[in-house]
Parts: C-alpha cells; sequence; structure tokens
C-alpha cells in the first residue's frame, strides 16, 4: 500500500471524481435501477432494492466529501490555537466522525426501513472500556460509534484492517485519532505491539475497540477458520469448535488488549439483523429491507479478567461462546451450538 500522501493522492481524487459522475449520471441510473427492481418484483416477487442502493451510493459519496471538508475546515480552524492545538483538534475530529457516522447510519436506516433495539445500553459507561464486537456485515461497523460514541460521548480508539484507509474519509480522521490500522492476519508482531500501545493510558471517556474476528463472518470462512485452527492449534480448536455463527477471535490484538487495558472493564457487543450481508451483493440478493436490528452488550469487571495468558484465552473463548449462543438464539437457531458440542 503506497504511504499516506500518495495514498491520498489517489483516492480523493478518485473520489472526487465518482461524486461527479455518480451524481450526473443519478437519473439514468435510477431508471435502470427501477426496472430491475420492477422486473425482480414480478417474477419473485422481492421487495424494491436496487434503487435504494443507487441512492445509498450517492449519499454515501456525498457524506464522505462533506466530511472530508469538514476534517479540513477543522484542521484549518486550529492552526492559530498552536502548541495549544492537539487537544482542540482531536475534539473536533472526534465530533466529525460521530456526525459522520450517524448520518450514514440515519441514511440506512431510512432507505432501507431498518429499526434498532438495544438491550444493556446501561453498561456503557463509565469509562475506561474495552469493546469486543461482532463484525458480520459491512454495516455494522457503524454501530459502536452510533451507540457508544454519539450516545455517551466516548472517545473510542479503533483496531482496524489496514485495508480500510483506502476510503479517504476515514484514512484522515483515523489517522488523525489514535487508531491502529493493522493487517489481517493479527500475528504481526509490531500490529500487536501497537494494538497494546493504543490500550494505554485510557480515561474514563475513553474506550478501544476490536472486530476479533478480524473479518465480516461468513459461513465458508468460520469453516476454514476452524479448519485451520485443527491443523495449527488443535487445544484452541477444541475450545472454539463449538462456535456456530462467528468466527474464532484472532488472539494475537484480543490478548494484547487484556494485557495493557488494566483499568479498563470489557464490553461484549452482539447483534443480529444484519447477518448475511457482507458485502453490496449480498445486500442486492437478500433484500436488506424493513429488518430489526438487535444489540445485546454486557459488562464484565476488570476484576474478572485471569492473569495468565491461558485462563485469559479460555475466558475469552468462554464469553465469545456466550454472544455466539445469544446470536443463534436470536435467529431462531438456538440448538444449533449445542449440537455441534456433543458432537
Amino acid at each position: 500500500m503506497p504511504g499516506k500522501w500518495g495514498r491520498r493522492a489517489i483516492s480523493i481524487p478518485a473520489l472526487l471524481v465518482a461524486l461527479t459522475l455518480g451524481s450526473l449520471l443519478l437519473p439514468v441510473l435510477l431508471v435502470v435501477a427501477a426496472l430491475v427492481d420492477a422486473v425482480r418484483a414480478l417474477s419473485r416477487k422481492t421487495p424494491w432494492i436496487a434503487v435504494r442502493i443507487v441512492l445509498f451510493g450517492e449519499l454515501y459519496l456525498l457524506l464522505e466529501v462533506i466530511g472530508l471538508a469538514s476534517l479540513f475546515g477543522v484542521w484549518l480552524g486550529t492552526l492559530p490555537l498552536g502548541r495549544a492545538r492537539s487537544e482542540r483538534l482531536l475534539a473536533a475530529t472526534y465530533a466529525v466522525q460521530r456526525l459522520w457516522a450517524s448520518s450514514l447510519f440515519i441514511a440506512v436506516k431510512r432507505l432501507f426501513g431498518l429499526s434498532l433495539e438495544v438491550e444493556g445500553e446501561s453498561v456503557l459507561e463509565p469509562g475506561p472500556l474495552v469493546l469486543f464486537v461482532r463484525h458480520a456485515s459491512v454495516i455494522d461497523t457503524l454501530l459502536p460509534t452510533v451507540l457508544v460514541s454519539a450516545r455517551f460521548g466516548t472517545r473510542l480508539r479503533f483496531v482496524l484492517k489496514r485495508e480500510l484507509l483506502v476510503d479517504p474519509c476515514l484514512d484522515v480522521a483515523g489517522s488523525r485519532l489514535p487508531n491502529v490500522f493493522v493487517r489481517r492476519s493479527g500475528e504481526d508482531d509490531r500490529d500487536i505491539e501497537a494494538v497494546a500501545e493504543l490500550a494505554r493510558g485510557l480515561g474514563p471517556k475513553d474506550g478501544v475497540l476490536i472486530f476479533p474476528e478480524g473479518t465480516r463472518f461468513t459461513p465458508d470462512k468460520q469453516r476454514r477458520a476452524l479448519q485451520r485452527l485443527r491443523e495449527k492449534s488443535p487445544e484452541l480448536y477444541e475450545l472454539a469448535r463449538s462456535l456456530t455463527h462467528v468466527l474464532p477471535p484472532r488472539l494475537g490484538g484480543a490478548l494484547a488488549l487484556l494485557e495493557s487495558a488494566t483499568e479498563a472493564d470489557l464490553v461484549f457487543f452482539a447483534h443480529v439483523g444484519l447477518d448475511g450481508f457482507a458485502s453490496v451483493t449480498d445486500i442486492f440478493r437478500y433484500a436488506l429491507s424493513r429488518r430489526v436490528v438487535r444489540v445485546k452488550l454486557w459488562r464484565i469487571p476488570r476484576q474478572a479478567v485471569p492473569d495468565s495468558r491461558q485462563a485469559r484465552t479460555e475466558f475469552l473463548l468462554k464469553e465469545w461462546q456466550k454472544l455466539d449462543d445469544w446470536v443463534a438464539a436470536e435467529l431462531g437457531v438456538p440448538h444449533a451450538a449445542t449440537s455441534k458440542r456433543s458432537a
């Protein structure tokens, strides 16, 4: 991947070109999408989704440009502060991030008719917190910012995959704030140390967040992940083999957070309603529309976290199994994990 300025020299002009072309072609794209939806509705009785995807694409590009302009504006506006600008710039950037994510999520909710139900929201304060979040969709990455940062003012530090740096708004805001962009494998020693450093010095309004699966869940990815564990770490495979609706957590970053965030409680962040939508193609194929997104949160005091690495591994996988069981029950297959454990 190119360096920061080389990357942005490509991604920002590409974004502006995409918004310009998308805006010019929007009437044509909407007509084509409407025809596709009409044919699908007549032949398969599916809800109209192509029009929604086109409108969402246009809104996404527009919000990206507005976000970039806002980030540039707060950078420019804090220049006169000199040495005192750092904290003001961070606070303003967090505010832009919250507004950007909230606006994008509102657009998703309105366009696709989604509703949101949250259980256990009170566990999200006070901080500091370490959040372990399920990852099943291209949309669920917005949920922590919307539910934690926007509602409680928590300054979240994210552990994200490096590929997301191609998104220019996320690149600029994410690099300005205390986040870490890691390689997919989750096994690079430099990345693990950077994650550990991220969790140090958390204050009462701070939190650090990781998607411990490392990628979006699909049944194929789960089979491959369990097979790799079976071949490389039989003892971990025995602990993870019962998982049915989540991937086994990649332990490098997760354990580094448990090691470093010595004053932070843990929050596990489960959700359903966005399952099966790992890509835009999935959204089109399965017609994301009028779904209820349910979120379940629970908190574990720091004192309950074991001291040894082995015990922490077992603890983390036990809580991840609890998350998996809740997902299975919400999806209407509560016996799936039980039958797998008895196999």
